[in-house]
């Protein structure tokens, strides 16, 4: 089994980040919030026409690769509501009695987070159902011949579920959401105006020319643009003067291995492996997998999606792909693919 790896570029959250920096850094409101507008226009009305009828907001479904601020806007929604927000995950819960006894504890109005909600277990996202629909879980006590079902009322709220993999969910889950959103990643613009709040923030004297470097290099990822200020700054105090200018954050992102387009080696290994190993593609997720000794899911869900995003690999019926640029940016010279290549040869010679 693959061991796996902190990467600085990686959207995942790392251990005790969220307990640190990473709060302190977050948005409270709406008003507050930068990029998804979209978005945000919309859970705008939603909070708006909840609070006129006095009710709690319709449950919500994020989708999205991570990193881009699925557990934030749960926070934003609760403090637009006044109430309070309780986070847990879908692999926490393994019995409907774990589900059962956060509900009891929620107050009226409570948004309930569940991140992965896609690996819910089959019982547990039954007992949901009940739950967000009539606002009653039934629990059964005991078993065999003796069991009973007792009916539990609960106090109204609301569920937003995070996920990355929507297609995992269940219809019948699914269904059962009132808003089904998905988060585009930030464009640079959008996540230097993020920094820019950020090192008020963090007290830090940053140039603008050096947040929009950071803002290029962060795979449109607010999650990876706060890592790596904070490893620019922690650069910046220790071989300069403190300030954190142009030339000093690319020394430190070289340092860190982070190019020019935000990718980290695991990222360039994969674009070598596809073109080294599988001649440019075709080549599926469990061969590449497998050669390079990583686990699907966090080629799938960690890797791939910012490949695509910046068109350095396209996804076919065959396979995956590694695109003309992916070889321009790792110096390599392009070869077409074989059918590719094919097509364009003409028929007749052209002198002819």
């Amino acid at each position: 089994m693959a061991i796996e790896r902190m990467r600085l570029s990686s959207p995942q959250v790392q251990e005790g980040e969220e307990l640190t920096a990473a709060l302190s850094l977050r948005p409270e409101r709406l008003v507050q919030y930068i990029g998804q507008p979209t978005l945000i226009r919309k859970l705008k009305i939603a909070v708006e026409a909840a609070r006129r009828r006095k009710q709690t907001v319709e449950h919500i479904l994020l989708h999205g690769p991570p990193g881009l601020g699925k557990t934030t806007l749960a926070h934003v929604v609760a403090n637009e509501m006044g109430a309070k927000v309780h986070v847990t995950n879908g692999p926490a819960l393994t019995r409907g009695a774990d589900l059962t006894g956060i509900l009891n504890s929620l107050e009226a109005g409570d948004v309930l987070f569940i991140d992965e909600v896609h690996r819910l277990p089959v019982i547990v996202e039954e007992c949901l159902y009940s739950a967000m629909e009539d606002f009653k879980v039934d629990f059964t006590n005991e078993a065999g011949l003796h069991a009973r079902t007792v009916t539990i009322k609960i106090k109204p709220f609301t569920l937003i579920g995070a996920t990355t993999r929507i297609g995992l969910l269940t219809g019948a889950m699914r269904s059962r959401f009132g808003l089904i959103e998905h988060l585009e990643f930030y464009s640079p613009g959008e996540l230097q105006e993020i920094l820019r709040q950020n090192v008020k923030l963090l007290k830090l004297d940053a140039q603008d020319e050096a947040l929009k470097e950071l803002s290029r290099r962060s795979r449109g990822t607010p999650r990876v643009a706060n890592r790596l200020v904070r490893r620019v700054r922690d650069y910046a105090a220790v071989e300069a003067s403190g300030k954190v200018t142009l030339e000093v954050t690319k020394k430190s992102l070289e340092l860190e291995g982070i190019d020019a387009l935000g990718l980290d080696e695991q990222d360039r290994t994969f674009l070598r492996t596809l073109i080294d190993v599988y001649n440019g593609g075709p080549a599926g997720i469990d061969a590449m997998a497998a050669t390079m000794g990583e686990e699907r899911d966090t080629l799938e869900d960690v890797i791939e999606p910012y490949l695509l995003q910046t068109a350095l690999v396209t996804r076919t019926r065959q396979g995956r792909r590694a695109t003309k640029l992916a070889y321009e940016h790792l110096g390599l010279k392009y070869v077409p693919p074989r059918e590719l290549a094919a097509e364009q040869t003409p028929l007749f010679d052209s002198n002819e």
